[in-house]
């Protein structure tokens, strides 16, 4: 596929038969995230390589499974920082602790 969107009907190349899913997010062009039912263990997400995607037509049997998990999970937060900073992370104040104060002798 060219181009893939958030909620494309698509089928997922793979080992085995291909398998129908939703695209649910697109992180970076070289990974595309599908909703896709696996047949041990049910609905789940998949990362897979947008190059192993072919466009669907028609609605599958397993499509409501997949819009239920996609509408129970919490959107994917993309752009927020990861790892450790020093401070308090948007909170304003004093990010160091008060110095020792002698007391005038």
């Amino acid at each position: 596929m060219e181009t893939v969107a958030i909620g494309d009907l698509v089928s997922v190349a793979g080992v085995g038969a291909p398998r129908d899913g939703i695209v649910y997010d697109t992180p970076s062009p070289s990974k595309v995230v599908v909703a896709v039912v696996d047949p041990r263990r049910g609905p789940g997400f998949r990362t897979v390589d947008p190059k192993t995607l072919t466009e669907r037509e028609k609605e599958g049997s397993h499509d409501p499974a997949l819009r239920l998990l996609i509408r129970r999970t919490p959107p994917a937060g993309h752009g927020a920082p990861r790892g450790g900073g020093t401070g308090r992370k948007g909170r304003a104040g004093f990010t160091r602790g008060a110095t020792h104060r002698p007391t005038g002798k």
